[in-house]
């Protein structure tokens, strides 16, 4: 088989875990709907699901770097499937009548396995797709096509979910047993079709060439590097970028979710909604993942041509534009907003609030972050690119803290609508990233590579 070939055999590879990752991740903000009516809990505590899975990347992004070190990223991809086997198989227990006394921590137990497992494939995927396409624009352009299929697996979680909930009130975690059974189902195929593909790892040979070569310009043997991923400025600020975006990310449509399905008088201590049936409103939220996927269609074909800085500074201000519109449109000004029906394939209309569309659209502009900000945060690091990738998913657990934030503010303000200025503040941050924050102003340290 042709070099060309074995490269386009790892990208479909890499591409595929791209879109198991949002299958799996996405579980957990439907099923705080479930969360909030089989346990009775608060919008903080519904999260509980985000905060076990997100956490995990806090503890595992900087292991998985060192896997993929050691082990190289097929065999690193292999391990965190295996994990994700357990952790579904763990979140599908928790719905067992048996489990009732302790199903809300299985749950959380399920949930923060998973995320290791995703911690370890997101840490394979990117870099591996920013390789494959040669760093800079390339890279960045197959990156964003990943994230089209990312973004269609996340729209089919929210439209599964949506019509396994059905009436909110009444859900419980045994009701997303199918859903679970396909991710299950993903992460075996998935095991099996990885462990007979042969994956080049141009950057694991490429290093050790580099490290032969320039042995002699390498640290002494046993002397410690005195550079690392956190020698450079704009890897710093790039973490810290990513930390935010998940706020964005996640805190958008999710509060969405709960404000569309709270019910319109709700019980002391919780906070006012649409009242609208949870099928309905999966169907709505699927919208925003809908628009992830179309963004990511157009930063994919646009990747190798426009720069990652000026795709995220163009995002950021939309995302601005949109979120502050968002907040203080009236509610009385409504508007149709479409969601198809998969079981009729049909489409419906449902009426909401014009803020309400102006969040779902905030998906155009959150479907290119991640691979931007990826993208300028590692470049130019060279032979510490591995063990950055690593550091850089230990901050997607800034979901976990994001939402919880976010939540906490819909609490105490019981409005939630002023719980969006939390993802407004991060789409800011991103903005000066893009604008100042990502220059690499560390030129002068070696990296053994460039």
């Amino acid at each position: 088989m042709s070099n060309q070939a074995k490269q386009w055999g790892a990208i479909i590879v890499m591409i595929a875990l791209f879109a198991m990752i949002a299958f799996v991740t996405n579980l957990c903000s439907p099923m705080a709907v479930i969360v909030k009516n089989q346990f009775g809990a608060s919008n903080l505590q519904a999260q509980i699901g985000n905060y076990g899975n997100f956490i995990a990347y806090l503890v595992m992004g900087i292991p998985a770097g060192m896997l993929i070190k050691k082990f190289g990223y097929k065999k690193t991809a292999l391990i965190a499937l295996l994990v994700g086997i357990v952790a579904i198989t763990i979140q599908y227990m928790s719905g067992w009548e048996s489990m009732a006394n302790c199903a809300f921590w299985v749950y959380l137990i399920g949930a923060f396995i998973g995320g290791l497992c995703m911690c370890m494939l997101n840490t394979v995927v990117n870099p591996m797709l920013n390789i494959l396409g040669g760093g800079g624009n390339k890279g960045n352009q197959l990156i964003q096509i990943g994230g089209v299929f990312n973004s269609a697996a996340a729209v089919a979680v929210y439209i599964i979910m949506g019509a396994l909930i059905g009436e909110a009130t009444k859900a419980t975690v045994s009701d997303a047993t199918p859903a679970l059974f396909i991710a299950l189902g993903i992460f075996v195929v998935a095991f099996i079709v990885i462990l007979f593909t042969k994956i080049d790892e141009p950057e694991r040979a490429d290093l050790k060439a580099i490290e032969e070569r320039d042995h002699a310009k390498a640290a002494p043997a046993g002397q410690k590097d005195k550079y690392s991923a956190f020698s450079f400025r704009h890897f710093k600020l790039g973490i810290l970028a990513i930390f935010l975006y998940m706020g964005i990310e996640v805190g958008v449509p999710t509060y969405i979710l709960q404000y569309l399905t709270a019910p319109v008088a709700p019980e002391a201590g919780q906070v006012a909604g649409m009242g609208m049936d949870a099928g309905i409103v999966g169907l709505i939220v699927a919208v925003y993942w809908l628009m992830m996927l179309v963004g990511r269609f157009v930063g994919g074909m646009i990747g190798g041509k426009v720069s990652s800085r000026q795709m995220i500074t163009t995002v950021s201000i939309a995302s601005i534009v949109l979120i502050l519109f968002g907040m203080f449109a009236p509610a009385t000004w409504t508007v149709n907003v479409p969601g198809i029906d998969w079981a009729e394939l049909s489409v419906i209309w449902a009426n909401v609030p014009v803020g309400i569309f102006a969040f779902l659209l905030v998906g155009l502009c959150t479907s290119v972050m991640w691979g931007g900000i990826f993208n300028m945060a590692v470049e130019g690091l060279g032979k510490y690119t591995a063990i950055a990738s690593g550091a850089f998913m230990t901050m997607v657990f800034g979901c976990a803290v994001m939402v919880a934030i976010q939540g906490w503010v819909a609490d105490i303000s019981s409005n939630y609508m002023i719980s969006y200025f939390i993802p407004l503040a991060c789409a800011v941050y991103i903005l000066f990233y893009a604008l100042i924050g990502s220059k690499n102003v560390n030129t002068d340290i070696p990296t053994l590579g460039e």
